[in-house]
């Protein structure tokens, strides 16, 4: 069965899709550890698993504090952006292409007395836009077998995006060897049914 994508793909190729409901989001460690926010249920998009989030974040644990500067590209739900920041990131930006969704994500965030900003642009349109900072963190999780991987990650490398040891998360389909930027080095990865996730670490030439 076709995987069901944590993120969303470009605005115009979602009109017309019906949504069936809500779902719940369940945030699974931090602040706000086991509080449920609702989600939408969309043919596309649900939230990473608990079992795959909770790797990643285990893997993170020492990473995060109020320092982090954290960008959730490909946001969807906003599982990962929102568990960052249960967990201490003091700046997490969403972006998200779909209008209700990330609405959504805005009410949660409201939800949870949290001001942060939320985009709603496609990954591309966002990226066109210059960083005021670096990011020390990002969450990629493009829709699959949309061939998004590589050109995300070279405008990241290559635009401002990053600072000089950031992590990169990347979920791709199984089977899926995404081609990187020469300096990122592969420091965890783990794989759950259709998904893979790696965790990169960005070495600066400078």
């Amino acid at each position: 069965m076709r995987r069901q994508r944590h993120g969303t793909s470009g605005q115009d190729q979602r009109q017309g899709r019906a949504r069936t409901g809500s779902g719940r989001l369940r945030l699974i460690g931090g602040r706000f550890r086991r509080r449920l926010l609702p989600v939408l249920v969309h043919p596309d998009l649900r939230p990473t698993p608990d079992r795959v989030r909770e790797t990643l974040f285990n893997w993170l644990a020492t990473e995060i504090d109020s320092r982090t500067r954290v960008l959730d590209l490909f946001a969807g739900t906003g599982a990962l952006g929102l568990e960052a920041l249960s967990r201490g990131a003091g700046d997490v930006q969403f972006v998200e292409a779909d209008r209700q969704v990330a609405r959504q994500i805005s009410q949660n965030l409201a939800t949870l007395e949290v001001t942060m900003p939320v985009h709603h642009q496609n990954a591309d349109a966002f990226l066109d836009t210059r960083p005021a900072r670096p990011f020390d963190l990002v969450f990629l999780d493009p829709p699959f077998r949309q061939d998004l991987i590589t050109n995300c990650c070279q405008r990241l490398e290559q635009e401002g995006w990053l600072t000089e040891n950031a992590l990169i998360h990347v979920e791709t389909e199984a089977g899926l060897i995404p081609q990187l930027p020469i300096g990122w080095y592969l420091i965890r990865e783990t794989r759950a049914g259709d998904s893979h996730t790696r965790l990169y670490r960005r070495e600066s030439a400078q």
